[in-house]
């Protein structure tokens, strides 16, 4: 049983972790950069941890300083919750071998997924549908997508329309892919264009049991990240939900998954295609935990502690839709300073990391908040989660909130006709 857990993250995903745990008497350990020293997710644990460091950005990164705050506080289980220390399968070894308890999938699993290009192969033989990856040389028609085998968050990627842009963008890739993950390898595969970004959320358990727990439209993206998130997609026929179910069993049945996880994929028209599995807990959860009345986290805790999942899921009910709401402008750029007033008021999830009087710094991600709604209906929740938004009180820092607006009043999205161009210039939001 886990008496006393630690969080090797920050901002709303570690207090969504707490939330659970406090309902399920497990004491709580945070731990925190020098900037976070008065941020919420410190405030609500039962134990707080300072990683020192020169670079409060590397802190959190940090297994050697995540451990010793294991043995300084009793902490018998980690939860990397999500980023990078959650798909770095050293540190999930390191905390087994510390004699912890992993709330996470099995380091072999993580491992399997860390490189794009490996996991294609697996999942094709798997038989999972993938797209083919080509020969940079001889690419055959165009446009292309060029991408990063390791890491994410559209780093390491670049579209190609121009047999003589390919190698210019394969090489900047590879220099961007570098820098940001220590692994230049990039490849090159035919680009769906306005495809649909539709994942599928598994849940395993150690004792062969797989779940497809629905499936997330996530086509609403700036710069290949995540805006508006919704379950199940209004665009995916029964038939084809059913094919992307299966798919998503298979992969995560290939790589031994264990926990909660996602499988990726691109959908045209009836054209199924593997992205990437996260082998990890995602951003966009709360939207199947609203309509499949689950608690993921808890979940998760259960199966690290060896419980077995009932024979088949719980059945969804209803819509949810969810909103990332971030400190930014509109050109997409990341705003500081200090939040002077944050409420958020209607019936709404509201999975935040900041509150009233929180400072947001350079040194981590701009999302302030995730706010969720649910409704018997697509149009219920969207209405309650508009709503919400306007009534919204956001004072000190400009945020996306207007846009997340016009995204949710658009008459294409409004009708389900998303897909990952959609906020491009000539998309649906700017024609």
């Amino acid at each position: 049983m886990i008496t006393r857990l630690l969080v090797a993250n920050r901002g709303e995903i570690a207090r969504r972790v707490f939330r659970t745990c406090r309902s399920l008497g497990i004491s709580t350990v945070a731990v925190h950069s020098d900037p976070d020293a008065e941020a919420p997710h410190v405030a609500e644990a039962d134990l707080a941890v300072r990683l020192p460091g020169a670079h409060p950005s590397e802190t959190y990164l940090d297994a050697g300083l995540i451990l010793a705050a294991c043995r300084a506080t009793g902490a018998d289980a980690v939860h990397p919750g999500y980023g990078f220390l959650s798909e770095n399968a050293e540190f999930a070894q390191a905390v087994l071998d510390a004699g912890l308890v992993w709330v996470g999938p099995p380091p072999e699993a993580i491992a399997a997924m860390g490189s794009k290009v490996a996991a294609k192969r697996l999942m094709a033989e798997a038989g999972v549908p993938v797209l083919p990856s080509l020969d940079p040389a001889a690419p055959g028609d165009f446009p292309l997508l060029v991408k990063a085998s390791a890491g994410g968050g559209g780093r390491g990627m670049r579209i190609v329309r121009e047999p003589g842009e390919l190698a210019r963008e394969v090489e900047s890739a590879r220099r961007e892919a570098a820098a940001a993950f220590g692994d230049g390898t990039v490849f090159v595969e035919p680009l769906l264009e306005a495809a649909r970004h539709v994942e599928v959320q598994v849940v395993s358990d150690r004792h062969g049991t797989v779940w497809a727990l629905g499936e997330r439209e996530c086509s609403v993206q700036r710069r290949h990240q995540k805006v508006i998130e919704e379950c199940p997609s209004p665009g995916i026929s029964a038939g084809l939900r059913e094919h992307l179910f299966e798919a998503a069993v298979r992969a995560a049945r290939a790589v031994g998954h264990v926990g909660a996880g996602t499988v990726e994929f691109l959908v045209k028209d009836d054209r199924v295609a593997f992205l990437e599995m996260n082998t990890r807990l995602q951003v966009e959860h709360p939207v199947t935990e609203l309509v499949h009345g689950v608690d993921l986290v808890r979940l998760q805790l259960e199966i690290a502690e060896g419980a077995a999942l009932p024979a088949s899921p719980p059945e969804p009910a209803g819509h949810a839709v969810e909103a990332r709401l971030y400190a930014e402008d509109d050109d997409y750029l990341p705003q500081t300073g200090v939040l002077r007033r944050f409420e958020v008021p209607g019936d709404v999830r509201v999975d935040a990391g900041v509150e009233s009087g929180s400072v947001v710094s350079p040194y981590y991600d701009a999302m302030l908040a995730k706010v969720v709604a649910h409704g018997s209906s697509r149009g219920e929740a969207v209405r309650r989660l508009v709503t919400a938004l306007r009534r919204a009180k956001l004072h000190g820092l400009t945020t996306n909130r207007d846009l997340l607006v016009r995204i949710l009043t658009n008459p294409a999205f409004l009708a389900g006709d998303t897909h990952t161009g959609f906020l491009a210039p000539d998309g649906p939001l700017h024609t």
